[in-house]
């Protein structure tokens, strides 16, 4: 595993994504966190090889700006869990976007 320092901001981020938050603006949402510790966050996640990340075409985009959507890694994964074992509560603490869907 990389030599990333575990943050209770990293673990927020990893687990926003896992739990369906793929795009900056949506983990600033469900984190509360604020853009200057989310983008950076993400950008040494994945150069860190936590995450993989992929800009949807303009297409799909329509009228707003393309979004940059992030995945987790299998490093990722094993990040986030132990994340989850460091940081108690974490798991529960962002909401799955698809839970009211249900």
């Amino acid at each position: 595993m990389s030599k990333l320092r575990m943050t209770f901001t990293t673990g927020v981020v990893l687990q926003s994504i896992s739990s369906g938050h793929r795009y900056g603006f949506d983990i600033m949402d469900v984190s509360g966190l604020p853009d200057g510790t989310v983008y950076p966050a993400l950008r040494r996640l994945e150069d860190a090889g936590m995450l993989v990340s992929e800009w949807e075409s303009e297409e799909a985009a329509g009228k707003r700006p393309p979004r940059c959507y992030y995945g987790l890694t299998a490093d990722g994964e094993e990040m986030l869990a132990t994340a989850r074992a460091k940081f108690r509560g974490l798991a529960g603490a962002i909401a799955d976007p698809d839970a009211g869907a249900r």
